[in-house]
């Protein structure tokens, strides 16, 4: 069994999300989603809208996402391709060369995005930013 991971936040669900995890799918038989934890969102600066345990609720759904899992740092990655005996690591474009150091571990691949939608372009269309206090 081919086994693909993929890391992200996945707040304000989009077409563009649900495309990245369709093509990360299509790459193998198993597809794990690490899901940013709110605390890890924190130290990132940015404030998701919908609590982790949304977000892992709804990407649960969604019939491309096998498993989900939490991403508390960003050292983890190397660990999580090792522990959990991923083939395939994928992410979207705009992070390309970023995680070439999991090469010596697994594949990896950057995804193109899908042009003119992103939670950020959410967020400005709505006039929020991530610095917002949110309301779920």
């Amino acid at each position: 069994m081919k086994k693909v991971i993929t890391y992200g936040t996945f707040d304000l669900l989009h077409k563009g999300h649900v495309r990245l995890l369709k093509r990360a799918k299509e790459l193998g038989d198993h597809l794990t989603v690490c899901l940013s934890s709110d605390e890890f969102n924190a130290e990132k600066g940015k404030k998701a809208y919908t609590s982790y345990e949304d977000r892992k609720y709804i990407l649960e759904a969604i019939k491309y996402v096998d498993e989900v899992i939490p991403e508390f740092n960003w050292d983890q990655k190397i660990s999580d391709v090792v522990d959990n005996h991923i083939d395939t690591f994928v992410m979207g474009d705009d992070w390309k060369g970023k995680f070439d150091f999991l090469k010596d571990y697994c594949e990896v691949i950057y995804l193109p995005r899908t042009e003119g939608i992103s939670t950020t372009k959410i967020k400005e269309d709505l006039g929020l930013s991530d610095s917002d206090t949110w309301k779920a």
